[in-house]
């Protein structure tokens, strides 16, 4: 039996159900812009044989991931897991959950790389998520992120901060700080590398 979920993490998923529908032509302008190309970046770091995915979305991922893995994928929404469930081209064994980043129902060192690709822009404690991440790392594990961030320069960063509550109700949460998350939540990292301005970033920690 699941436990109930908190509001703004009820919300979360309840957003993410609606925009299962149309998700895929949503980010497409995008992911010809370079984000296919960047999630490759993060996926090329991969280690296995175990891998978790959490917030798969509808699977955009799974495609890319090199027979031989077993990934364990996560997400939130039923609606986005369902879209995953047809994606095809898949090498990997894969297994999605529908499951919660905050409260991960994997034990203690289950993973070899963990993998996000713009998802703590949206999880509602970042830290809590990225904690539970770190929980479930194998030792010598590495979690690999890919996350737009706020921006570093005053008056864009200020911008950023000014629109936030508008763009988080219906979207994600577009000033975020990861890379201090990232820290907070107990990882030591080992990347940060800028993929687009100092607003996408490649974060891989251990």
């Amino acid at each position: 039996m699941q436990h109930e979920l908190e509001p703004e993490t009820a919300a979360t998923r309840r957003r993410y159900d609606r925009a299962s529908t149309y998700y895929d032509w949503q980010v497409w302008p995008m992911e010809l812009l370079g984000m296919k190309r960047f999630r490759r970046v993060v996926l090329a770091r991969v280690t296995g044989p175990r891998v978790l995915e959490v917030g798969v979305g509808t699977g955009i991922n799974l495609p890319d991931y090199p027979a031989g893995l077993d990934v364990d994928a996560i997400d939130l929404s039923p609606g986005m897991l369902a879209r995953a469930r047809r994606r095809g081209g898949i090498q990997a064994r894969v297994h999605l959950h529908e499951m919660d980043v905050q409260t991960l129902a994997f034990s203690d060192g289950s993973f070899n790389t963990v993998v996000a690709t713009c998802v703590f822009c949206s999880v509602p404690d970042p830290v809590i998520g990225l904690r539970e991440i770190r929980r479930v790392l194998a030792p010598g594990g590495r979690a690999v992120l890919l996350e737009h961030v706020r921006p570093g320069g005053r008056r864009l960063g200020a911008m950023f901060d000014r629109l936030d509550p508008l763009v988080s109700r219906a979207g994600p949460h577009i000033n975020r700080r990861t890379v201090e998350n990232v820290r907070a939540a107990g990882f030591t990292i080992e990347v940060e590398q800028n993929l687009w301005s100092d607003i996408l970033k490649l974060i891989v920690a251990r």
